[in-house]
């Protein structure tokens, strides 16, 4: 890397920040403002100063991203899922980035009926993302969402599948998604607040009207809920779902009633949570109701929904996480966890005894998949491994028989399963905790300290970092190294506890475990500072931006994916997105309790005169659910105030928003920039 390039600077205008009688000094608040010219040229100027630094390895991101691109097979398409007389299918087509959704009525031998050809929709925009496809009852009409820009708002339109053409009404700044009553000419579509995004209004739409005209059918007025609408897999309700961290609430309306009054299911009490489904004359509950943190199902008549009703189906259990479930004409399937280590249960309503799927690895995924037929004995699910390559499976629950449709294809003549090893082990956190991380590396590795290892984890919202197979990551496993994914606190890996117990007050469990990880592995000798390498992105990216803070030496270098890095500036300005719904998640730093222990750790707060390793940062300028101000200030902040001469990039995409290009090999682009940088600092070392 180059040497002698000044890297920008930006410039410092301290705002004055008081909270609780404290002061806080932001010497680069002003780099919240995107129409400022002079925060754009910064922003390029960082670019400039990352593409010159790294100008040597252009040669080398390129023969990785062809690399990678030659093991994705090109001409690709979807297992076709059957739906109410058509069957389904995703595809694509070599040399083109973009998906063609289709349908065939009846067989797979029909012909096919393209409903969307997103290549050439996506023609003249640099971001192009289709979404919320929905088909009216009768086959006829087509609702879809569409987001040009990459904030996730979208513009509903609705095609007449008949005549292929899209009528003109355009419903504006929606989330996407949208549901079909029973008449096949009213649909619900959620609206999102124009500031925050939130989604927070349901409307009524009548095909051929003015969506001016569009009658509200719920407001959400609490801003730490966000609304949704959805169909019930019977097909006989539309559900309204209201939901916080802690909280959700449902009201449901028939389906052939698309006029009538949405009436609510249960009302909302703080910390409960509940999610429906619907069968025959029953609705089955999946809650924490009476302390059940780790959820239990219930079951209630359609006529008398409120939780006085409700029984238990299948009790709490303190050492499984009851998931998910569903529900087929003839069987229940339940979705659990234990020991880290995810679980399908088959359950036939008939009486008959349950079962489980046998799945014989510790490193596996398993997960129910495209499941929209309700009168079938036949369940579809996903298997993979972090060395097995990504199944579809069709199971019949009568016959106990399975069949694999798919599995995911690594072109190339290069890769064989048998050539890595897959392991999970175990590493003690600080307070006695057993922390679990899942790994992988090419047979033959020698624990002598010298391995590169790249650890990933998120830790947050008691989102699951589940084991899947990745043929990008076989470009780093090939040049000898370990990934590993730690399964640390925040998440819900070891059941609702878990997460519970890196949340709010007890955040730090989650930065604690990534760092006493880190130290596993060193002292294992599966690698050492010298080439231990951590990513994270977005709450992973705030893991990034503590762990940098509090164990710099364990790192050579560290990734940052649109990190969340200003907490208390963000967590206090409620005109952001996902503010106010996260106080739950973090605190609300309104509160002085809550506003000390954020500032404890936030990143952007606590960045010091230190060593900090080598670090890239990435994010998007049209993201909404991180601000690229906050990675952006944390790297000029970073700039001033570390004390070595380590590298430093930060890396903005000025088209895109949080989940990054919408193109589907341009996002792999991107990949190789990260593992160049990576891999380039190994060769430094070596």
């Amino acid at each position: 890397m180059q040497e002698n390039i000044q890297a920008p600077k930006a410039k410092e205008i301290p705002k004055t920040l008081k909270k609780h009688k404290e002061t806080r000094i932001d010497n680069y608040f002003w780099l919240n403002d995107r129409e400022n010219p002079e925060v754009i040229d910064y922003l390029n100027k960082e670019n400039e100063y990352y593409q010159q630094m790294t100008a040597h390895t252009k040669g080398f991101q390129e023969s990785l991203y062809e690399e990678m691109k030659g093991r994705i097979k090109e001409d690709d398409s979807s297992v076709p899922y059957f739906y109410n007389g058509y069957y389904y299918i995703t595809r694509f087509e070599t040399g083109k980035d973009y998906p063609i959704f289709a349908r065939k009525k009846g067989s797979l031998s029909a012909e096919e009926e393209i409903l969307f050809n997103c290549n050439e929709m996506a023609i003249g925009h640099a971001y192009f993302k289709l979404g919320g496809l929905s088909i009216s009852p009768d086959n006829k009409f087509a609702s879809f969402g569409t987001d040009i820009v990459g904030r996730r708002i979208y513009t509903v339109q609705i095609k007449n599948l008949e005549t292929g053409e899209i009528l003109p009404e355009k419903i504006e700044n929606a989330t996407g998604g949208s549901v079909w009553a029973n008449d096949n000419k009213t649909i619900f579509y959620t609206k999102q607040d124009e500031v925050t995004l939130r989604s927070d209004k349901i409307f009524r739409h009548k095909l051929n009207t003015d969506p001016k005209t569009d009658v509200l059918v719920y407001n959400e007025l609490d801003d730490t809920f966000n609304v949704s609408v959805s169909k019930e897999k019977s097909r006989k309700y539309i559900v309204i779902g209201s939901s916080s961290t802690l909280t959700t609430e449902y009201r449901i309306l028939n389906s052939d009633n698309p006029e009538g009054e949405f009436e609510v299911f249960q009302p909302r009490v703080r910390g409960l949570e509940y999610s429906i489904s619907h069968y025959e004359d029953s609705f089955y509950i999946l809650t924490n109701k009476d302390k059940a943190t780790n959820f239990k199902l219930m079951k209630t008549p359609e006529n008398k929904t409120g939780k006085k009703n409700w029984v238990d189906l299948i009790p709490h259990r303190e050492d499984v996480l009851l998931e998910d479930i569903e529900i087929f004409k003839n069987y229940l399937v339940v979705e659990e966890r234990s020991n880290g280590l995810n679980h399908i249960r088959i359950m036939p309503w008939n009486g008959e005894e349950d079962y489980y799927l046998p799945f014989g690895s510790e490193t596996y995924n398993a997960f129910t998949t495209t499941n929209i037929d309700f009168d079938t004995d036949i369940l579809r699910y996903s298997y993979q491994s972090l060395a097995t390559p990504s199944s579809v499976i069709d199971f019949n629950m009568k016959t106990k028989t399975k069949e694999i449709l798919k599995e995911q294809q690594v072109l190339g003549g290069k890769f064989d399963k048998e050539n890595y090893v897959e392991e999970r082990v175990w590493a003690t956190a600080r307070d006695g905790v057993k922390v679990p991380i899942s790994m992988i590396y090419k047979k033959g590795l020698v624990k002598n300290g010298k391995n590169p290892l790249l650890l990933y984890a998120y830790g947050s919202y008691g989102i699951t970092m589940d084991t899947y197979f990745s043929s990008t990551r076989l470009s780093l496993l090939d040049r000898g190294f370990v990934y590993a994914i730690a399964h640390i606190r925040g998440g819900e890996d070891l059941g609702r506890q878990w997460y519970e117990d890196g949340k709010l007050l007890k955040k730090k469990n989650t930065f604690t475990d990534f760092i006493d990880c880190s130290k596993f592995v060193i002292n294992e000798k599966y690698t050492s500072p010298e080439h231990l390498y951590a990513e994270g992105g977005s709450a992973g990216g705030l893991l990034m931006g503590v762990i940098v803070n509090e164990a710099p030496e364990l790192y050579n270098g560290v990734i940052a994916q649109v990190p969340f890095v200003d907490v208390i500036t963000t967590m206090l300005d409620d005109s952001i997105p996902l503010t106010t719904g996260e106080y739950d998640e973090w605190g609300n730093p309104n509160n002085k309790k809550y506003y000390d222990y954020m500032l404890s750790y936030s990143p952007y707060d606590n960045v010091k005169a230190q060593s900090y390793p080598n670090m890239y940062v990435s994010t998007g300028l049209h993201d909404s659910q991180v601000q690229y101000w906050e990675p952006a200030k944390w790297v000029a902040k970073l700039r001033t105030m570390k004390t070595n001469n380590n590298f430093l990039f930060l890396d903005t995409n000025m088209d895109a928003g949080h989940g990054g290009a919408s193109g589907r090999f341009e996002a792999l682009r991107d990949l190789a920039k990260e593992f160049s940088f990576l891999l380039d600092l190994e060769k430094i070392k070596s």
